[in-house]
């Protein structure tokens, strides 16, 4: 067929078949995939010529991990480098080495095992942002994490790619592997410092005197310039773009280069999709639809798993785990890359290569399914698990409404309900409400930071509102919905310490205590009595320092925002404590040194 002919049915199919397939929500992967079945050998056999297509297309690959390493900018590696490499790390590692262990069963030789595991441990990067995109929760716990892992499995790739010449069984790979790879390490260090004192001046001179069509030129010139050299070399082309770049992400052209080189690579990225849908050999399902099936749910079925476990260890709640888990179960498109690589080096058998690519476009296949049924799956699951709706108030109005029912308002109400004073008791969380139920306690259900709860527990009527909410946030948010609606009830709070006092005083509340204060103060009039102070002496020392702790409060509270002047006072403090202690005529026992001596 004549080149044009071919670039007229490359481009219909796909004008065709990928708006089709992103209509239906399978994204514009799939659409190239499909496309490249539909017209290659294995389909309608308009087109035959698969390798050399595969060839040309490559190119796409390459641009594709430039513009990745122009979004490496190390600034955001560090930001993200716990879940990067922490997550995305063990996901990697432990799902590479249990599927390669697998494929290593299944007779694979030690090096095809390796390929296909790692490989196979790859997820869709553009299948995965496209679904969390669509469905708003890229930005949720478990979407910032699949971008994490996503991000790590995009950066592994490249040394995957580098590492396959070393496990070519051909003697030719094997015995320049190692000297390969000691050129690659000085030809990336020497990309390093060219990039500094050649890359950079050379690209500001040419944006600076050339037009944009020549700047355009210069982009391609360095990614192209860079593939060459890594392949000269023996390594993977994709490294030199990779490397050039992260080495770019940083400069003040990484925005201008990703715009020049953007629709270059989406094109023959998509011929790239189109060039592995074409070599999918489909007659491997008709031929043996079970096999097929299985090692596809095999594989997202271990991947699935696998994610979940380390999620979990990782701290995430059981939701959050399931859907980071369910969204990179797939197999991914540098899964192809390196497949396709490996085969070319003769560590594929045609076969096995050629089962794993099926592998791989299947599960992108169910992919979105996979989503779409999870999603309906976790709902019904929520729905029938859910928070049960906030308890209705009915009955008189009490004279003290208490919010939070944790260990001080438990406190608070027993001595309350000892002495015949009846109360409102709010508590938000339901299963400290089924706790306290148990036991007797008559308590509401509910968020006191809500006005409609607050007004349907009467608390305009109220005489004392007791504040024993042990969460900072919520407890200065329902201080601020009970001064702003309630004014003349008198708030009696509890605070955890000087910050969480500071917030409630500056929104207005006077009456508060400090939880571990008043224990505190006790513990240490027993300490000194144990160490041989007299009574009178241990309650005088106890006394001076709650009346100077408390004076020094006001004095820090009006400069807290201030950190400076609160450290010059907390060292003030402790200076004019000690002062005040010796002219009291307190002084130490003998034997004791005197504090900081």
């Amino acid at each position: 067929m004549h080149l044009l002919e071919q670039a007229a049915v490359f481009l219909l199919t796909a004008v065709l078949l990928v708006p089709l397939f992103q209509r239906l929500k399978l994204g514009a992967v799939l659409g190239y995939l499909g496309a490249g079945m539909l017209i290659g050998p294995f389909g309608l056999g308009m087109i035959g010529e698969v390798e050399s297509t595969l060839q040309f297309a490559e190119f796409g690959v390459v641009l594709l991990l430039f513009l990745v390493g122009l979004e490496l900018q190390p600034s955001r590696l560090w930001v993200l480098r716990r879940p990067v490499f922490g997550l995305g790390g063990a996901q990697v590692l432990a799902t590479g080495a249990v599927l390669a262990a697998l494929a290593l069963a299944f007779g694979f030789s030690w090096q095809a095992a390796l390929v296909a595991g790692f490989g196979l441990a790859m997820s869709s990067t553009a299948l995965v942002l496209a679904s969390l995109v669509e469905r708003k929760q890229l930005a949720t716990r478990h979407g910032r994490e699949a971008f994490a892992v996503l991000l790590f499995q995009d950066v592994s790739v490249i040394p995957l790619l580098a590492l396959l010449p070393l496990l070519s069984d051909s003697g030719t790979h094997a015995a320049g592997g190692w000297i390969a790879a000691a050129k690659g390490l000085a030809v990336i260090a020497v990309v390093i410092i060219s990039s500094r004192l050649v890359v950079r001046p050379v690209l500001k001179a040419v944006a600076s005197y050339g037009g944009r069509e020549v700047f355009t030129a210069a982009a391609l010139l360095l990614v192209v310039g860079a593939a060459l050299i890594m392949e000269k070399i023996g390594l993977s082309p994709s490294l030199g773009a990779f490397l050039a770049g992260v080495l770019l992400a940083d400069s003040e052209f990484r925005h201008e280069l990703e715009a020049d080189i953007e629709p270059f690579k989406g094109l023959l990225l998509g011929l790239f999709f189109i060039a592995v849908g074409m070599s999918a050999n489909l007659g491997l399902v008709w031929e043996r639809p079970l096999a097929v099936l299985g090692l596809v749910l095999g594989l997202m079925l271990a991947k699935l798993a696998l994610m979940y476990a380390i999620a979990r260890i990782g701290g995430a709640p059981n939701d959050a785990a399931q859907r980071l888990a369910v969204s990179i179960s797939q197999g991914g498109e540098f899964a192809f890359i390196l497949f396709v690589a490996a085969g070319s080096l003769g560590i594929f058998e045609a076969g096995s290569a050629q089962l794993l690519v099926v592998v791989v476009t299947v599960s992108m296949l169910l992919a979105p399914l996979a989503f779409e049924a999870h999603e309906r799956a976790l709902a019904r699951w929520t729905e029938r698990h859910a928070t049960p709706e906030f308890d209705a108030i009915t009955g008189p109005a009490n004279p003290v409404i208490i919010a939070g029912y944790g260990r001080v308002g438990q406190i608070v109400s027993r001595v309350l309900r000892m002495c015949g004073v009846p109360f409102t008791a709010l508590e938000v969380s339901y299963q400290q409400v089924d706790f306290v139920r148990r036991f007797g306690s008559k308590v509401y259900y509910g968020d006191a930071s809500r006005l409609e709860l607050l007004e349907a527990a009467k608390t305009g009527e109220a005489k004392l509102f007791v504040l024993a909410i042990d969460d900072v946030e919520a407890s200065a948010k329902t201080a601020a919905v009970v001064r702003k609606h309630f004014p003349q009830v008198p708030i009696l709070a509890r605070a955890r310490n000087r910050v969480h006092l500071f917030r409630l005083r500056d929104l207005g509340v006077k009456l508060i205590w400090r939880e571990t204060f008043p224990t505190s103060l006790d513990m240490a009039r027993h300490a000194l009595l144990s160490l041989g102070f007299g009574i009178a002496a241990s309650e005088r020392a106890v006394s001076l320092f709650k009346q100077h702790d408390e004076q020094r409060l006001d004095a820090q509270y009006a400069v807290q925002h201030d950190e400076a002047q609160l450290i010059q006072t907390s060292k003030e403090a402790a200076a004019q404590l000690q002062e005040l202690f010796e002219s009291d005529g307190l002084q130490p026992l003998p034997g004791f040194p005197r504090a900081g001596a």
